[in-house]
């Protein structure tokens, strides 16, 4: 076996073994991961067995993104605070299993909103806690105000928003799939349907049938594609980053007090936290060993 062969198979193994030990760090998020794994698993044999295979991958799409929040604390030794990774699992959940194969997207109209509204809190939370670290850290040179550390923390948040839009919107466009919702409407606003052509809004009201290529649509109303449910997802997200950003600022303006914000907020792991490097120790301390027996047996 080659020595580069030999390195890459003894980083896998430290990974591996220091992703465990984080797994198992805090019971609690534990807990959720391994039921929300089973869930997963049980899940990915049904689609299997039914010969769902597009469910069946999501399914182990959603297996590797619940191992992310871990995978993350180990390889940038940051700490997730408990509450914070078991919101970022259970959200993981609810969007890939519950919404999209459970269908709740399409069950309950009101799922993709409140979805949205928790993504935006979240990124706003990651977002703040990427200026915050930098502001604590002594390598960097700069220092943001508490207003513009909420202010960044808000802007990513809605970066992030936006990204998973086009996002949306790319693959409806180019793979034909449904991922922007639409919306049955009773009004069309236009200058479209301006009679002389010119820029005069016309509206169609009280729209209850709509046929197309000879065929009744049995919606109600007309039909918008994706636009609305869009602007939704981005006001919504909006919400969710504008209701952290503040508590955020609050929480940087009076360090130290309040805990509201500190459960959502990750830190710079401690040395005894720090699983990767204690497994790298470990391993060359046992290798060290190893060399020692095995010059005195020669």
């Amino acid at each position: 076996m080659s020595k580069n062969k030999k390195q890459k198979n003894s980083w896998m193994k430290n990974i591996l073994k220091a992703l465990d030990m984080e797994l198992r760090e805090h019971r609690s998020s534990f807990i959720v991961y391994f039921v929300l794994r089973i869930f997963v698993i049980v899940t990915m044999i049904l689609q299997f067995l039914n010969g769902n295979y597009e469910n069946f991958f999501l399914c182990i799409l959603t297996l590797i993104l619940l191992v992310m929040p871990s995978l993350v604390q180990v390889t940038f030794k940051i700490e997730l605070p408990t509450v914070l990774e078991i919101l970022i699992l259970i959200f993981i959940f609810a969007a890939e299993i519950l919404g999209e194969i459970r269908e709740y997207y399409v069950l309950i109209p009101m799922w993709d909103t409140v979805l949205h509204t928790i993504n935006g809190f979240l990124a706003a939370a990651i977002g703040f806690s990427l200026v915050d670290l930098l502001n604590r850290s002594e390598k960097t040179m700069f220092k943001l105000s508490p207003l513009f550390t909420a202010i960044v923390a808000f802007c990513f948040s809605m970066t992030i928003g936006v990204i998973w839009e086009f996002f949306e919107f790319g693959m409806d466009m180019f793979f034909g799939l449904d991922m922007q919702k639409d919306t049955v409407v009773q009004v069309i606003r236009s200058v479209t349907l301006d009679p002389n052509g010119g820029n005069v809004v016309t509206a169609i009201d009280n729209i209850k049938s709509v046929v197309v290529n000879g065929k009744e649509l049995g919606l109600g109303g007309y039909l918008d594609i994706g636009l609305i449910d869009t602007m939704k997802d981005l006001i919504v997200n909006f919400i969710g980053a504008a209701v952290f950003s503040v508590f955020g600022y609050i929480y940087v303006k009076n360090r130290g007090k309040g805990n509201f914000v500190a459960r959502f907020v990750p830190r710079r792991k401690k040395k005894d936290r720090d699983f990767l490097r204690i497994v790298k120790e470990t391993a060359e301390s046992d290798e060290s060993i190893k060399h020692e027996e095995t010059g005195k047996r020669k």
